[in-house]
């Protein structure tokens, strides 16, 4: 455990999932003084509770951006990327700036769910050569991508339907993506008394065949994966991308304090080793 009066005992966590809080809440446990960066307000709500050094909202544009926060904040110990598995930018972009900076970098990502159900589709262009044609498709992804995933599976003759969350920015990239209204629910994921239940009815209504969903691990892959189960839907997966080349990562909150507590010099490499 570092103690409190560690020069570098200071964590930058840039989390973009629901282990977010749980990952601050373990550095916080073994002594670390944790910054935290998410995009929006409503995430930073989860953190409430925690004694954090500071909590910091909204989107890092680029590594311009990144590199200004680490040298308004040096020294880190680590900067830990525990965003989202498909934000490929940030990724990225952290991947750049730590190496231009010297400062070392640890990527935490879920590790992925096992069973034997679902196709994985390596880009959104693999669509077009999955078995869709008359059926009816949700599209359970994020909103950024609705519009290419729209157009590939209308185009391979299948009937779409989505959701997209309850945000301004939200309902206006689904109507971007040209889907009917009475073929968009809005919605927070795992919504209602019981956690799937609203998938389910909506499913039901639609007359759903084919669920396309993102292999991003968590609570909402293993959702759709016990959803398609019930409902004997046929389940499509978008591959998980690769992680930036060059950064260690773990997949587990032990691994994950394992490395931070180690010395400086291993496992706990500087980005430009």
């Amino acid at each position: 455990m570092q103690g409190r009066g560690f020069r570098q005992d200071r964590i930058w966590l840039l989390a973009g999932t629901g282990e977010g809080p749980q990952l601050a809440a373990a550095l916080e446990r073994h002594g670390w003084r944790v910054s935290v960066s998410v995009v929006t307000a409503a995430a930073a709500c989860a953190y409430s509770e925690l004694d954090l050094d500071q909590i910091n909202v909204g989107a890092l544009q680029g590594p311009e951006d990144i590199t200004a926060a680490l040298k308004a904040d040096l020294p880190f110990r680590c900067v830990v990327d525990a965003t989202h598995p498909f934000a490929c930018q940030i990724s990225a972009d952290l991947q750049r700036a730590c190496a231009a900076a010297g400062q070392p970098l640890l990527r935490f990502e879920r590790s992925l769910e096992r069973g034997d159900k679902g196709c994985l589709l390596n880009q959104w262009g693999d669509l077009a050569q999955a078995d869709i044609h008359g059926r009816s498709l949700f599209l359970a992804i994020g909103g950024r991508h609705l519009s290419m995933a729209h157009a590939v599976a209308r185009a391979a003759g299948a009937e779409v339907f989505a959701r997209c969350l309850p945000s301004a920015t939200g309902l206006r990239l689904a109507l971007a993506a040209g889907l009917p209204p009475d073929h968009l629910a809005v919605l927070r994921p795992l919504q209602g008394a019981e956690p799937g239940s609203i998938e389910r009815a909506l499913c039901r209504r639609w007359g759903i065949t084919t669920v396309l969903c993102r292999q991003s691990g968590g609570v909402t892959e293993r959702l759709w994966r016990r959803v398609s189960d019930e409902l004997n839907l046929d389940l499509l997966l978008l591959r998980r991308p690769a992680p930036p080349a060059g950064v260690e990562t773990v997949d587990c909150e032990a691994d994950l304090l394992r490395c931070l507590s180690g010395p400086s010099s291993s496992p706990l490499q500087s980005t430009h080793d």
